[in-house]
């Protein structure tokens, strides 16, 4: 009964954690707790009543109490920016806070890692700072600070720092901002969870203390030899699965591959890797006295986590198996469940806030299925011999019970995603195995761990290829769209029941056509009936959406492509773009199509083939090769998928559903788009000396909105259209705002306002909130 009474209270307070995401406050409390507050009441008067063996009526209001608890104990330890974090130092004009130069002490806090754009980022715990403006002027007299600041450094300046380097960096500091997309990262909440309210763009980094040895020298010793003999990407590759991929930089493009496939779990250390380590330190220590393996085994578990950077997952099973290291002392049966319940929440009492970090979820969610499912899968198998079985019954139990939170998050289901992982399977424990081997011996002599890593080359390619090969077949990723909250509650209650009866799985079938449809069919009518006009924020960009069928004006860069234009797509289940519009014709903006042709069938893609300008002609002969390089990247993409590339007419309407969008002017390039009773104007980067044509020429019809990127549209020109919105993608000068000003026209700034959204039913709304009349 003690068990269970402390299940009851373990599971209180994690409700607790997760009711903090219901909104509204009563009484200075969140609802959440306040209802669980309730719900413990209510069953302390009627659940002893019914369930007479079960818990007491006084422990039943004591689970609603530390409920409540735990939502307050959440809400002391929100990270909050402290009365002398250096975010208070940011001016909140960003014109401002762009002409400071900042100087900041202070010691590096976590490992430096590569990003995509190829800098070096670390965390530095901030002690002195000093502010200069550009001009040399003194802003800001040295003072003592605290704070941590997420850094990014030129790759030059940042290699070779350490974790506890105490450095000196120069550069910008900025506030890190919320998603302007929907979809779209959430730069500010990710600091957030990690304690961090500021970020800063170095230029110069100064080291005044050397780094002290630590862990971070250990990890670097066995990545060396691991790299030495297997060359990249097979060694960074060995290094990650077996201490993690936060201390290691594993390239991107291998790191998509492999979640792409569903195999993103293989480079983060977990359980499994925790497992071998208790497995070997059990077998090499059984003659010793039953205190001193207590003592190895902690040690050993100790160094293994802080060697992998104390990722949430690892952390979960570094508690597991201290209850295995315990019970096998004690010699006595570890419960997995028991013990997998008080290792979760003696985290989320350290932690509070990881109960909405995704790692932490993931790893819970997949053990529970290995410990709850998996048993019942390889009994629903045993035609099959029990190795085999069980390499098909591990990743089908993880499947099941993380893809509804994966489709809340991501919105994308990887239908090779099971066979990926059973093939990959033996490997995994092969490279895993051998890998732990090659750092134990690159500890001692580097050059025979190198000579180890070197025998696992030909299984760590094999699992490269593997996902390689599964991202090259027909439908390897298939976005749903996201699923709301009240989805995944619902479909981890069916999941529950199927797993809380043994009497009930039988009928698993009626399980997942529920689920089945409890995803379909709320897609499915959205798919059906949505009629939406979106423009992104950042690089302009234009997505419409009618009924099923989408359209897309525009791609941005490479990096905007990738980063802000997929995400949205993806999010809202889009697998197929009817036509898209290229009008701008840079070399930058048609790289940014490359990603977006070569993840998406697009049935016909329109430009007006126009080369880019350039008053050079070195510059010119430059742009038209790269141009002429990516305009036969984009027609290989287009014949792959059975797309074709046409040249938009003047005056041709192109059609989606309802929606026509019309080019009315070839150069400058302007748009009309016909949406259910709304016309809009879209004007690309027009000078003046154009503008004043186009309002000569009468080309310019009246429209209720208006969207441009570049230059403003001059007063003249607003009021031949005389709009009653107006959407700006780049800064407005204040000539035109004041035409706005005087004609009370909305003006939408996706710069400070977010994505815009338009439909029929709602009206305009901003991401942001900042600008939204609704």
């Amino acid at each position: 009964m003690m068990a269970a009474n402390l299940s009851i209270l373990c599971l209180a307070y994690i409700a607790g954690l997760l009711l903090t995401a219901l909104p509204g406050q009563l009484l200075g409390l969140s609802v959440g707790a306040i209802a669980l507050l309730l719900l413990g009441v209510a069953a302390s008067l009627l659940v002893s009543r019914v369930w007479r063996t079960g818990p007491s009526s006084r422990i039943w209001l004591l689970a609603g109490l530390t409920g409540l608890i735990a939502s307050l104990y959440f809400q002391i330890q929100f990270p909050r920016p402290g009365a002398t974090d250096i975010s208070r130092l940011i001016p909140s004009s960003e014109a401002i806070a762009s002409e400071l130069v900042f100087t900041v002490s202070g010691q590096i806090e976590s490992p430096p890692r590569l990003t995509r754009s190829q800098n070096i980022q670390f965390w530095l715990k901030a002690k002195q700072v000093r502010a200069e403006t550009k001009t040399g002027a003194k802003a800001l007299a040295e003072r003592a600070i605290s704070g941590k600041i997420y850094t990014t450094v030129p790759l030059l300046m940042g290699t070779g720092l350490h974790p506890g380097e105490v450095v000196t960096v120069t550069g910008s500091l900025y506030k890190p901002k919320p998603a302007t997309n929907p979809g779209g990262f959430d730069f500010q909440a990710y600091l957030e969870q990690e304690g961090g309210f500021t970020g800063m763009r170095g230029n110069q980094v100064e080291s005044s203390e050397p780094a002290p040895w630590g862990l971070w020298a250990v990890r670097q010793r066995i990545v060396r030899s691991q790299v030495q003999q297997l060359g990249v990407p097979e060694g960074p590759l060995l290094s990650a699965m077996v201490m993690g991929k936060n201390g290691v930089d594993v390239p991107y493009d291998l790191r998509d591959a492999f979640a792409k496939a569903g195999l993103a779990h293989a480079l983060a250390a977990s359980g499994f890797q925790v497992s071998l380590v208790i497995g070997v330190i059990l077998s090499l220590t059984k003659s010793l006295a039953a205190r001193v393996r207590l003592g190895l085994g902690l040690s050993v578990l100790i160094l293994y986590i802080g060697l992998t950077g104390a990722e949430p997952s690892v952390l979960r099973a570094g508690v597991m198996g201290v209850a295995v290291l315990l019970a096998t002392t004690l010699e006595r049966k570890v419960k997995p469940l028991g013990s997998m319940l008080i290792a979760a929440t003696l985290l989320l009492v350290i932690h509070p806030i990881w109960i909405w970090n995704l790692g932490f979820q993931l790893s819970f969610l997949a053990t529970l299925g290995l410990l709850v499912t998996t048993p019942t899968l390889t009994r629903w198998l045993d035609w099959l011999p029990p190795t085999l079985a069980g390499f098909i019954a591990v990743p089908v139990a993880a499947y099941i019970w993380t893809m509804p939170l994966q489709l809340h998050v991501f919105g994308v289901v990887s239908p090779y995603s099971i066979v990926a992982n059973v093939l990959t399977a033996p490997l995994l424990t092969v490279v895993s195995l051998g890998g732990m081997v090659s750092a134990l011996a690159a500890l001692v002599v580097p050059g025979v761990g190198s000579t180890l890593a070197g025998l696992l080359y030909y299984p760590t390619r094999a699992l490269i290829a593997i996902a390689e090969f599964c991202n090259q077949l027909p439908g390897n990723s298939f976005a749903v769209s996201t699923i709301s909250t009240v989805q995944v509650v619902a479909l981890y209650g069916l999941i529950c029941l199927i797993w809380w009866r043994a009497k009930w799985q039988q009928y698993w079938w009626v399980a997942v056509v529920a689920g089945l449809s409890l995803i379909a069919i709320p897609v499915g009518y959205a798919y059906t009936n949505l009629s939406q006009v979106t423009i992104l924020a950042g690089d302009p960009v234009l997505v419409l959406q009618d009924k099923g069928k989408v359209a897309l004006i525009n791609s941005g860069d490479e990096a905007n492509a990738t980063f802000s234009v997929m995400p949205f797509l993806t999010k809202q289940g889009v697998n197929r773009v009817e036509w898209a519009i290229a009008t701008q014709q840079q070399s930058s903006n048609l790289a940014g199509w490359y990603p977006i042709l070569k993840s998406l069938p697009v049935q016909t893609f329109y430009d007006n083939g126009d080369p880019p300008d350039s008053s050079n002609e070195v510059e010119s002969n430059s742009a038209s090769t790269a141009q002429t390089l990516l305009s036969k990247a984009i027609d290989d993409q287009l014949k792959n998928h059975q797309g074709k590339r046409l040249s938009l007419s003047v005056d041709q309407p192109v059609l989606l559903g309802k929606m026509a969008v019309t080019q009315i002017s070839a150069e400058p390039p302007v748009l009309q788009l016909q949406t259910d009773g709304m016309r809009w104007l879209l004007l690309p980067n027009i000078d003046p000396a154009d503008q004043q044509t186009l309002v000569a020429a009468n080309l310019l019809p009246e429209a209720q909105a208006i969207w441009w990127f570049g230059r403003s549209p001059m007063p003249a020109l607003l009021d031949t259209v005389q709009p009653d919105v107006a959407i700006a993608s780049s800064a407005v000068n204040p000539e035109t705002t004041d035409w706005f000003s005087q004609h009370a026209v909305p003006l939408y700034q996706t710069r400070q306002d977010g994505a815009v959204r338009w439909n029929a039913k709602q009206g305009f709304a901003t991401a942001l909130l900042a600008n939204d009349p609704n």
